[in-house]
């Protein structure tokens, strides 16, 4: 991965399904320095098979003897997706209060995805870079290291 020109004052919102960090850069390019300025983490969340309670159903065609199976609902899916949506919510009361104007989004790619459809208009114009990992479980120095540094 090439590094990422993070300006003082940028926002960088590092997610995945369960954990986010907002933090901002209170340093420069040459120097950075990376501070957490908030946390959200999401309660529980056991694996689906933990959480369904019967085995997927069956549907019966209108015609002929046909049967379909019908996939099992995923749980724990909707609930990162959900998450996400309200990682979103809660940047947007930040940015409310204090003014993003650089955002750069750090996700899983599923997880990209939803926080990218769920961004409102003026954050979506503040986004100058989207990187596709997951850093979350990282601590703060070396999330720091492998944006600015490349590693």
């Amino acid at each position: 991965m090439t590094a990422v020109r993070i300006m003082h004052g940028t926002w960088i919102l590092v997610s995945d399904g369960r954990k986010a960090l907002f933090i901002r850069q209170d340093g420069d390019h040459d120097l950075p320095n990376f501070s957490i300025q908030n946390v959200m983490e999401d309660d529980e969340n056991p694996r689906t098979s933990e959480q369904g309670s019967d085995s997927p159903g069956t549907s019966h065609s209108s015609v002929g003897q046909g049967r379909s199976s019908v996939a099992q609902t995923d749980w724990h899916d909707m609930a990162e997706k959900a998450f996400a949506r309200r990682t979103v919510e809660t940047l947007a009361r930040f940015s409310k209060d204090i003014a993003v104007d650089r955002l750069v989004i750090v996700a899983p790619p599923r997880t990209l995805a939803v926080l990218r459809a769920s961004l409102p208009s003026d954050l979506q114009k503040a986004v100058v870079a989207e990187i596709a990992k997951d850093y979350v479980k990282h601590p703060v120095p070396e999330i720091e290291r492998l944006l600015t540094r490349g590693g």
